[in-house]
C-alpha cells in the first residue's frame, strides 16, 4: 500500500510526501502515546497547510524523530499523527491494516516515552498498556526506547527480559519468533489487559498482526468487533496476492511508472485556474462523472493530467491512472485497461483487494471476458460494497491521451462504461480524462447526457494566461541550464523570453522541445539558443508552423556542417531510414531491438540518434524502449509539405520493415524454439524469462506485425517472392512462436488480412496457399493456443490429404507417428468449431454485418463470438435456466434471448450489459426474434402463446392465443406486419403484428412443428417438423408448396438464404442440409456434428452457414462447397464399441445399426458383417485366441460368432431386462491398462499427452493394442492411429 512520509525541507519546515508501494525509501518510525489532549499533537492538516505551533508537545516529538533519523542517516520518517489523514475513512482503514507492515519494514523504530524520565520508571509507562503499541513492539526488528528528554534507555534486545515481564509476552516473540507459531487465542491474551480510547480499536489493532482486513465500524462495540475478527481469521486467504498477480497489468500505465519519471508536472503558479476548476469538480456534488480536458497536440494536456494524478495521489484519493501512448505496447490499446485499474485499486484499499480477489476466485475467466464484465465485476462491484462504516468519499481515475487508444470502438465502449460510475451511492467516482478532440471521443461524449460530463477546451484559455504559463516554464528551465553552464544571472533576458513565448504560439510542446534542444547543447547552449532565435519566424503564423521550425532545427543540427555533400546525404538517408521506421512502429522497441530488426549496427544507430534527445526519449539502457517525446513529431515527419528534405515516405518505411521482419524471422525461427521437446507441452509452461530468451522482443515484434507492414507498404505480394518463400519454409515455426507468445488470435487475424490483400489473379499459388493456411490455423486454433508443438503432430496428421500445408510440411511429422488411417481429401465445409459452452447449444445467429455469432446454451449463458477468428468476445450471464433462443437486433447493437426460466432478456451487444428482462410467460420461452425495425420483440412459449414486446421499454404489447400446444418457433415477416409461429400442435399460424388477429392456419404436419421462418421477400414460409420433413408454404394463401424429404430424424431449425434461393435445415440426425427453395432439390448434406443439430442460420452474404448442436459446439460451414469427410463406410449409425484381435490384425466394431463388423486393421477393408441382434450392439470383444467374437446388445442378449466365417455360434439370453455387456478389450500380455490411452481430447502415453484430437476425430469408443489405437465415431466411421515405440518428442531438425 502507498505510504506518506515526512522530511525536513531546506528552510527547516516539515513536508509530507506520499510514495507508491514499490518506491518507498528507507525511513524511521516514531512510536508514542497520544496526549490525552488531542490539541497537544501536531496534526496531519497542520503539516499539510504548513501552519503549526512549534510550542506544542507534539511538535517536540517531531523534532526528536527527525533528529534521530538524521543521526541514523535516514531522510524520511513516519509519525502517525501527521502522516494519516484521519478525516478520510478510506485512508484510515488502509493505514490501520498497513501499519503493522510499515513498522515491520522500518529501518528504525524510536519509542518516545513521554511519561519516563529514567530507566527505573520504565515498567510504569502507559506505553506498555495501550492497544496500538502492541504491534509497534512486535513488528520492527530494531526498536529503541528513549525518555521524554531523548535519553537512550536501551533497545528491544537489551531490555527483552524487562519487557517480557511487563507485557507477559513470551521472550521468544521479542527475539523475533514468527507470530504464525502462536494461536489466535495466545495473541489475543497479549492485548487483553491493554486499553484503547475506542472500544473497537482493541480488535482493530490486531488486523495487521493477523494480516486480515475488514471494514471499520465504530459503534459496533468490542464484542462484535472481535467476533468479526475471528471470522476474518478463520476465512483468511493465505495466497491472495498470488491470484491477484494473474490480473493482466500494463506496467507503463500509471502516472508514476518508470516510463514517465522524467516527464514534468505543472510548475508552480501555472494552470492555476484550470487546476482549481478540476479540483472543484472532484470535490463538488454535481452529477458530472467525467471531466474531459481536450486540446490540440502540444497544448499540455498530459502535463495537466500528471499534475492532477500526483495531487490526488498525495491526497490519497487517486484510485487509478492509465496513460495511453500510441505505439506503446500494452498502453496503446484497451486490452489491459480495466484489469490494470483493478490492480491499482487493490493497492488503495485492502478491502477492495479482498473483494477483487473474491471475484477472481469465483469467476476464473474474468480477465478474458468482455470489458463490460471486467468493469462491473472487478471495479464497480467492489467499489459498491464500500458502504459500511464509510462516509461518502471520492476516488479519482485519471486517463490521459485516450485518443491514442488504437481502437475507436474500444474508446466509445470505455466512455459508455465509465458513465456507469454514477450508480455508486456511497462512493463517489470521478473520471478525469484528456484527449485530442478526435471523432470517436467527440461522438462518444455526444452519446452521454450533458449533465454526466464536464468539458474544457484548452484552446479556450485566454492567450495571455497561456503565454504567462509558457513564460514561467521557459524561465524555470532556462535558469537551470544557465546555472549549470554558468551563462550569467541575466541569461537569457526578458527580451529573449518574450520572443520565445511569441514563437511558441501557445504550444507547450514547442517550449519543451526548445528547452531539451538547448540543454543537450551543453557548453554550446548559448549557441543553440541563437539558432532557435534565428530559425524561428517572427511573423504571426499557425502554431504548427512554429513547431515545424523547431523540429527542422533539431534535425538540421544533427548533421555537421563540416560534412561533404555526399556525407550529408548519407547521414540524412540514415536519419530517414531509422526515424522513419521508428515513427511507424505500431509497438515500441528498444535501440538494441531496433538495431537487430533493421540490421543496422548498434553503434551506427547510437551515432544517428546522438543529437536527437530533444525529440526522442533515449534511455541509457539500450534494452529499454525508444519513444517519441510527443506524437506531433510523427505527424511532422510523415508530411511532405512540412518537413522538406527530411520527409519520410510512410509506405516505403513499411516496406523496409516488412522485409526486415521476414528476414529476421527466417534467420531465427525454428521448430521447438523454446526447447520444450514434449509434444504435449503447454504454452503456460513457458515463463516470461524463457520466452524473452528464446523469442527476443524484436522477433516477437516481427511475428506480430510483418503482415501489417506488408499491407501498409501498398506493394503486392507475388508467387515465389519473400512472403511466399517465408511461409513455405517457416509457416509452422511462425505459428508455433505465436502460440508460445499467447498471440494466436492476432496471428489468425493476420492470415485473414493477408488472404484479403493478395490478389488471386496475380498470385494464384500464394493466394491458394494462404487460403489453405487460414483453414489449417482455424481448424487447429485450440491446439496452437494451448500446445504449440501439436502443429507438427496433430495439426499435420489430421490435415486433409490435399491440404497445401500438409503437402509442404509432411516431413515435419515426428517419426513416432505412423499414419494408418485415411483422412478427408479436402477441407470440409466446416470452417470453425467454437468451443466454450459447457452444455448443449440450443440456438445460434449471425449479426447483421456477419462479423459476430451469438449462441445460447443449456449452460444458461449467451455467448458472442468473432466469426472471422473464432475468438470468444462476450459471455452474457443472467438466465437461471437453459437459453433456448437467441437473435441480434437489425442494427446489431442488441441481442435478445429466451430461456426455460420463462423470461426474455435484452442485452447490449457491445458491452454485454443486461438492458431489459421481459416477464409474462407462464412457461419456458422457446423462441425469440426482433422485428425488422428493431422496435419490437416477439416470443413463443410452452405456455401456448405468442407475445409481442416493446424493445425500448419492455412493455407487453400483444398476447396471441390460438395454439393448442407449446409454441416452438416465431418470426416476423420482412415488412414487420406479420408474425409466423410454429407449434407442437402440428400447425403453423400467421398473425397480424399490429392487431394480433389470426390470419392463417397452415395444416398438414403429422408431428410437432419445431421451427418457422419467412423468406426474405415475405412471400413464403418455411417450417421444420418432427416428421423429418421441411415444408414450404405460400404466406398469402397458406397453400403447401414443397415438402423436402431427406432427413432421417426431426428437423429442429430452418432458415432461408438472404437471396431466398436456398433453405438450410438442421436435424436430430446430426446433419445440416441445404435445399433449392424453388425445386426442393437437395443441394448439400453437411456432416460433422456428433449430436443433434439444434439451430442453423445463413450469414448475411449467404456464403456461410452457422450451426449449433447438442455436441456442445458451434460450427461454421462453407455454403458453396459442402465437401464431405472421407470415412470407412459400413455402419449406418453410431459406433458403440471397438476392439482389436489378439494379433492386432483385425478390428471388431459394434454399432447402433444392430450389426457387428470385422475390419482389416492394416488396410481398413471390411471383412465381415455379422447380423443377428435386433437392437443396438453395446459391446464387442475378441476371445484371447482371436478365433471368436463376443457381442452384447440392448436386446438383452450376448452372442458368440466365428471370427473367420462370421457364423453365429451361440445366443446367450440375459435374465434381467436391462442387462447389457460393457466394452472390453484384451491385450496379448494380459495388461488391462495399456500404455497408450485416450484422456479427454488427447492420445496420451502414460501421463504425457502426445496427440491432440480435433473435434472431427473425437471418439464415441476406442480400442488399443500395443502401439495402435482405433477410434469409433458417431458418424459411423473408424480411425486407425499407429505409433512407434520409444520417446515421443518434438525435436529441431
Amino acid at each position: 500500500m502507498a505510504m506518506r512520509l515526512l522530511s525536513v525541507s531546506d528552510d527547516g519546515s516539515f513536508v509530507q510526501e506520499r510514495f507508491a508501494k514499490d518506491s518507498i525509501p528507507p525511513y524511521a518510525i516514531l512510536s508514542h502515546r497520544w496526549s490525552t489532549h488531542e490539541d497537544d499533537e501536531t496534526t496531519f492538516k497542520e503539516i499539510a497547510e504548513g501552519i503549526y505551533n512549534n510550542e506544542k508537545p507534539g511538535y517536540k516529538k517531531l523534532q526528536f524523530c527527525s533528529v534521530r533519523a538524521k543521526v541514523d542517516g535516514l531522510r524520511y520518517f513516519w509519525v502517525d499523527t501527521c502522516c494519516i489523514n484521519q478525516s478520510d475513512q478510506n485512508e484510515l482503514s488502509v493505514a490501520i491494516y498497513s501499519m503493522f507492515r510499515w513498522y515491520q519494514k522500518a529501518d528504525k523504530c524510536y519509542v518516545y516515552l513521554v511519561d519516563v524520565a529514567k530507566e527505573s520508571a520504565l515498567s510504569k509507562s502507559e506505553w506498555f498498556s495501550r492497544g496500538w503499541t502492541l504491534q509497534e513492539l512486535l513488528a520492527p526488528e530494531k526498536v529503541e526506547f528513549y525518555t521524554r528528554d531523548g535519553v537512550w534507555l536501551g533497545n528491544k534486545s537489551s531490555l527483552e527480559h524487562q519487557i517480557a515481564e511487563i507485557t507477559k509476552i513470551p521472550i521468544e516473540v521479542l527475539q523475533g519468533r514468527s507470530l504464525s507459531r502462536f494461536t489466535p487465542k495466545e495473541i489475543f491474551s497479549w492485548v487483553e489487559s491493554r486499553h484503547t480510547k475506542k472500544a473497537e480499536d482493541k480488535a482493530y489493532c490486531l488486523l495487521g498482526v493477523f494480516n486480515v482486513s475488514m471494514l471499520l465500524d465504530y459503534g459496533e462495540g468490542e464484542k462484535m468487533a472481535f467476533s468479526r475478527l475471528y471470522r476474518e481469521i478463520e476465512n483468511c486467504v493465505p495466497n491472495i496476492d498470488g491470484l491477484l498477480k494473474e490480473l493482466p497489468y500494463a506496467v507503463d500505465a500509471p502516472f508514476n511508472a518508470a516510463k514517465w519519471q522524467h516527464e514534468p508536472t505543472c510548475l508552480r503558479d501555472t494552470r492555476v485556474d484550470l487546476q482549481q476548476q478540476i479540483h472543484d469538480w472532484i470535490n463538488g456534488n454535481n452529477e458530472s462523472t467525467i471531466f474531459w480536458l481536450n486540446g490540440l497536440a502540444g497544448t499540455g494536456k498530459s502535463t495537466v493530467a500528471r499534475t492532477i494524478a500526483y495531487n490526488c495521489f498525495q491526497q490519497g484519493r487517486l484510485g487509478a491512472s492509465f496513460f495511453f501512448s500510441k505505439g506503446g505496447g500494452d498502453i496503446s490499446h484497451a486490452r489491459k485497461f480495466f484489469t490494470t485499474i483493478a490492480a491499482q485499486l487493490c493497492e488503495e484499499s485492502q478491502y477492495l483487494k479482498r473483494c477483487i480477489y473474491d471475484t477472481m476466485k469465483e469467476n476464473k475467466s474474468i480477465v478474458t471476458q468482455s470489458y463490460a464484465n471486467q468493469w462491473r465485476q472487478l471495479i464497480l462491484g467492489p467499489l459498491s460494497k464500500l458502504d459500511r462504516g464509510y462516509r461518502p468519499f471520492s476516488f479519482v481515475f485519471v486517463i490521459d491521451a485516450m485518443d491514442e487508444c488504437e481502437s475507436d470502438a474500444d474508446i466509445r465502449l470505455i466512455l459508455q462504461l465509465l458513465v456507469e460510475a454514477q450508480s455508486l451511492k456511497k462512493v463517489r467516482l470521478r473520471v478525469f480524462l484528456t484527449s485530442r478532440p478526435e471523432i470517436p471521443i467527440r461522438h462518444g461524449m455526444y452519446d452521454i447526457p450533458q449533465t454526466k460530463h464536464q468539458d474544457f477546451v484548452l484552446q479556450d484559455i485566454s492567450p495571455a494566461t497561456i503565454n504567462h504559463d509558457i513564460s514561467l516554464f521557459l524561465e524555470h528551465n532556462l535558469r537551470i541550464i544557465g546555472q549549470k553552464w554558468i551563462l550569467g544571472a541575466d541569461w537569457p533576458g526578458e527580451v529573449v523570453l518574450r520572443q520565445l513565448v511569441q514563437y511558441a504560439c501557445g504550444l507547450f510542446i514547442w517550449a519543451a522541445t526548445v528547452c531539451r534542444f538547448i540543454h543537450e547543447g551543453k557548453r554550446f547552449a548559448r549557441k543553440r539558443l541563437d539558432i532557435i532565435l534565428k530559425g524561428s519566424s517572427s511573423a504571426i503564423t499557425a502554431p504548427e508552423k512554429h513547431l515545424d521550425e523547431i523540429y527542422l532545427t533539431v534535425l538540421g543540427n544533427s548533421i555537421s556542417p563540416d560534412f561533404s555533400d555526399e556525407e550529408k546525404r548519407e547521414v540524412c538517408d540514415m536519419l530517414k531510414h531509422t526515424l522513419g521506421s521508428l515513427v511507424v512502429l505500431p509497438s515500441p522497441l528498444s535501440a538494441a531491438s531496433l538495431s537487430r530488426l533493421l540490421h543496422v549496427p548498434g553503434e551506427e544507430l547510437d551515432r544517428t540518434f546522438e543529437d536527437l534527445y530533444a525529440i526522442l526519449d533515449i534511455p541509457e539502457d539500450p534494452t529499454h524502449q525508444l519513444r517519441l517525446h510527443h506524437p506531433s513529431f510523427r505527424d511532422f515527419l510523415l508530411s511532405k509539405d512540412r518537413c522538406g528534405d527530411f520527409w519520410v515516405d510512410e509506405k516505403k518505411s513499411h516496406q523496409i520493415l516488412a522485409t526486415s521482419c521476414i528476414q529476421l524471422m527466417s534467420q531465427t525461427l525454428k521448430k521447438d524454439i523454446c526447447g520444450m521437446h514434449a509434444p504435449g507441452s503447454q504454452a503456460s509452461q513457458v515463463g516470461s524469462s524463457r520466452l524473452q530468451k528464446c523469442l527476443p522482443p524484436e522477433v516477437q515484434y516481427a511475428c506480430l506485425y510483418w503482415v501489417q507492414h506488408l499491407q501498409r507498404s501498398g506493394s503486392q505480394a507475388y508467387d515465389g517472392e519473400d512472403a511466399h518463400q517465408f511461409l513455405q519454409a517457416h509457416l509452422l515455426h511462425w505459428l508455433e512462436a505465436l502460440g508460445w507468445m499467447g498471440k494466436t488470435s492476432e496471428g489468425i487475424q493476420a492470415i485473414l488480412s493477408l488472404e484479403a490483400y493478395i490478389l488471386a489473379t496475380e498470385s494464384p499459388n500464394l493466394h491458394a496457399f494462404v487460403h489453405d493456411i487460414k483453414r489449417f490455423a482455424l481448424y487447429n486454433r485450440l491446439a496452437i493456443e494451448q500446445t504449440p508443438l501439436q502443429l507438427y503432430c496433430s495439426a499435420l496428421v489430421f490435415a486433409p490429404e490435399k491440404s497445401i500445408v500438409r503437402e509442404t510440411f509432411k516431413k515435419c511429422i515426428p517419426t513416432w507417428i505412423e499414419e494408418r488411417f485415411r483422412v478427408q481429401t479436402y477441407w470440409s465445409a466446416a470452417l470453425q468449431t467454437l468451443e466454450g459452452h459447457s452444455s448443449d447449444v440450443y440456438s445460434v445467429a449471425f449479426s447483421p454485418d456477419g462479423k459476430q455469432v451469438v449462441s445460447g446454451s443449456r449452460d444458461k449463458t449467451v455467448r458472442l463470438w468473432d466469426a472471422a477468428t473464432g475468438a470468444a468476445l462476450q459471455r452474457l450471464e443472467g438466465h437461471s435456466d437453459s437459453v433456448t433462443s437467441v437473435a441480434f437486433s437489425p442494427d446489431g447493437k442488441q441481442v435478445v434471448s429466451g430461456s426455460y426460466n420463462k423470461t426474455v432478456r435484452l442485452w447490449d451487444a457491445a458491452t454485454g450489459a443486461a438492458l431489459q428482462t421481459l416477464e409474462g410467460h407462464s412457461d419456458s420461452v422457446s423462441s425469440v426474434a426482433f422485428s425488422p425495425d428493431g422496435k419490437q420483440v416477439v416470443s413463443g412459449s410452452y405456455d401456448k402463446t405468442v407475445r409481442l414486446w416493446d424493445a425500448a421499454t419492455g412493455a407487453a404489447l400483444q398476447t396471441l392465443e390460438g395454439h393448442s400446444d407449446s409454441v416452438s418457433s416465431v418470426a416476423f415477416s420482412p415488412d414487420g406486419k406479420q408474425v409466423v409461429s410454429g407449434s407442437y400442435d402440428n400447425t403453423v399460424r400467421l398473425w397480424d403484428a399490429a392487431t394480433g388477429a389470426a390470419l392463417q392456419r397452415l395444416e398438414g404436419y403429422s408431428y410437432s412443428v419445431f421451427s418457422v421462418a419467412f423468406s426474405p421477400d415475405g412471400k413464403q414460409v418455411v417450417s421444420g417438423s418432427g416428421d423429418n420433413t421441411v415444408r414450404l408454404w405460400d404466406a398469402a394463401t397458406g397453400a403447401a408448396l414443397q415438402t423436402l424429404e431427406g432427413h432421417s430424424s426431426s428437423v429442429f431449425s430452418v432458415a432461408f438464404s438472404p437471396d431466398g434461393k436456398q433453405v438450410v435445415s438442421g436435424s436430430y440426425d446430426k446433419t445440416v442440409r441445404l435445399w433449392d427453395a424453388a425445386t426442393g432439390a437437395a443441394l448439400q448434406t453437411l456432416e460433422g456434428h456428433s449430436d443433434s443439430v439444434s439451430s442453423v442460420a445463413f450469414s448475411p452474404d449467404g456464403k456461410q452457414v452457422v450451426s449449433g448442436s447438442y455436441d456442445n459446439t458451434v460450427r461454421l460451414w462453407d455454403a458453396a462447397t459442402g465437401a464431405a469427410l472421407q470415412r470407412l463406410k459400413g455402419h449406418s449409425d453410431s459406433v458403440t464399441s471397438v476392439a482389436f484381435s489378439p494379433d492386432g490384425k483385425q478390428v471388431v466394431s459394434g454399432s447402433y445399426d444392430k450389426t457387428v463388423r470385422l475390419w482389416d486393421a492394416a488396410t481398413g477393408a471390411a471383412l465381415q458383417r455379422l447380423k443377428g441382434h435386433f437392437s443396438s450392439v453395446s459391446s464387442v470383444a475378441f476371445s484371447p485366441d482371436g478365433k471368436q467374437v463376443i457381442s452384447g446388445s440392448y436386446d438383452n442378449t450376448v452372442r458368440l460368432w466365428d471370427a473367420a466365417t462370421g457364423a453365429a455360434l451361440q445366443r446367450l439370453e440375459c435374465h434381467s431386462s436391462s442387462s447389457s455387456v460393457t466394452s472390453v478389450a484384451f491385450s496379448p500380455d494380459g495388461n488391462l491398462l495399456p500404455t497408450l490411452h485416450i484422456s479427454d481430447y488427447w492420445v496420451a502415453e502414460g501421463e504425457a499427452n502426445i496427440l491432440w484430437l480435433p473435434p472431427d476425430y473425437r471418439s464415441t469408443c476406442k480400442a488399443i493394442w500395443d502401439q495402435t489405437i482405433v477410434l469409433g465415431h458417431s458418424s459411423g466411421r473408424l480411425s486407425f492411429l499407429q505409433f512407434r515405440q520409444g520417446p515421443k518428442l518434438v525435436v529441431y531438425n
